[in-house]
């Protein structure tokens, strides 16, 4: 079937980008003396990125964890027109291209559309929840489109940052139909039919439309009589990082952060008190004193339990008081995120490589706890499955620099049929699997 996005497009020769690719190499070098042969907007844009120290081959911050996305979802302006996105920008199931719908700060929201697509581009972190602002990303058309308040068309090389180069894409600004205030950005991402000038005035109409849809559903809303709701309660449209986050990844002692009034305070805890914290986290719904202690000592060792609780809750208390235990049944107050969490949620939402940049290790190396074991074995198989079954190949090649992967027979195998014939990372990946002593079959 031939996608509505496969026109034609209008760009220059090879050499166009060529010296596009030149002269950002040579910004990135300090020398700006090929700029002057680059768009100006463009020009401008990489400008502004060298001044917020953007890194020109970093992936984006993940800004949202996944229930704060849930909850900003439901409450954000957008949600409501989501529809229309979805019939106006995504007619075919094979596009060739995604759809992007973020908020007025740069943030993802919703990345919807071609599934081949939506895998590759969110191993540049081309996902929901990421924040893709110019001050995070630089030139990039949703952030770019938030910068100028206009829409906006960035190509291949002209992206600051080296790893969204593949792509290209069209984006245009949302604004509040009545006080034109900026409510966010839609943007389509794909190879070059994504940046043609159609691209351009489909984009456009699609936020025109928005627009004008949310002026009818608000005026709609003035003309109709609300009836209360017992028991409903206001729901902010910002939701906040998680109050509490326990780092476990390729370390034996966690460290706790816990943010208030913009400042982070860190605790490292002991082995046993990061066990026993961990087992809490991962069992929100709480567990019964003889269930911890099987978690964490293999046995229900209740005795040796308790003592450890008493002295965790001296460290809580100063640390983080709103983290103490609960009691009958020892349970949290309120959810504790991990690190190891955020990397089955990216792998959840196709960032692979943001995953796997994120896998600093197993959960607790060291640790001989049985919940802690079964944990670290999930999060480590998550991962290899989800790269296994859908990550491109320069992510398997990165995977298979990692301690997990190193000796991996079935990564090693997968890279090597990806690989082209006469590249020159086959010999290595060739020798490794002899020496596992599984010769290339």
């Amino acid at each position: 079937m031939t996608s509505s996005w496969s026109t034609a497009w209008d760009t220059a020769p090879e050499s166009s980008r060529l010296m596009i690719e030149r002269a950002h190499d040579d910004l990135l070098a300090g020398s700006d003396r090929r700029l002057a042969d680059i768009r100006g907007l463009v020009r401008d844009s990489w400008r502004r990125s060298m001044a917020n120290l953007v890194g020109a081959e970093t992936l984006p911050p993940l800004d949202l964890d996944d229930d704060a996305l849930r909850a900003y979802r439901e409450a954000h302006p957008l949600a409501g027109v989501m529809d229309m996105v979805r019939t106006l920008l995504l007619p075919d199931a094979d596009s060739g291209v995604v759809v992007a719908v973020g908020d007025a700060a740069g943030r993802l929201l919703w990345v919807e559309g071609d599934t081949g697509v939506r895998t590759l581009t969110g191993d540049v972190g081309f996902v929901a929840g990421a924040d893709w602002s110019e001050g995070a990303v630089g030139t990039s058309a949703p952030g770019t489109a938030l910068q100028l308040d206009r829409s906006v068309q960035i190509r291949g090389a002209e992206h600051f940052n080296r790893l969204v180069q593949p792509w290209s894409c069209t984006a245009a600004p949302v604004h509040d139909p009545e006080t034109r205030g900026l409510l966010g950005v839609i943007d389509v991402t794909g190879r070059d039919a994504a940046a043609t000038p159609q691209a351009r005035l489909l984009v456009d109409a699609a936020a025109r439309a928005i627009e004008s849809q949310l002026l009818v559903a608000r005026l709609r809303e003035r003309t109709t009589p609300r009836r209360s709701t017992p028991g409903a309660r206001h729901r902010p449209g910002v939701t906040a990082q998680p109050a509490a986050t326990l780092r476990v990844l390729g370390r034996d002692r966690a460290l706790l952060d816990v943010a208030a009034a913009g400042v982070t305070r860190t605790t490292e805890l002991s082995a046993r008190h990061t066990e026993i914290l961990l087992m809490l986290g991962a069992n929100r719904e709480g567990v019964s004193a003889e269930q911890l202690a099987e978690l964490v000592y293999g046995a229900p060792a209740v005795d040796s339990l308790r003592p450890e609780m008493v002295r965790l809750r001296r460290v809580l208390e100063r640390a983080a008081p709103q983290l103490v235990p609960l009691s009958r049944p020892y349970r949290l107050p309120i959810d504790l995120e991990t690190d190891a969490q955020n990397v089955v949620s990216l792998l959840g939402r196709g960032a692979h490589r943001v995953a796997l940049t994120a896998y600093a290790g197993p959960v607790l190396p060291r640790s001989d706890a049985p919940g802690v074991d079964e944990l670290r074995t999930r999060v480590r198989e998550t991962l290899r499955e989800a790269l296994l079954a859908e990550a491109s190949l320069d992510v398997m090649l990165a995977y298979l620099d990692t301690a997990d992967g190193r000796d991996d027979e079935d990564a090693l195998r997968l890279c090597l049929r990806l690989l082209p014939a006469r590249s020159p990372k086959r010999p290595g990946i060739v020798a490794r699997l002899n020496s596992l002593g599984n010769p290339r079959g």
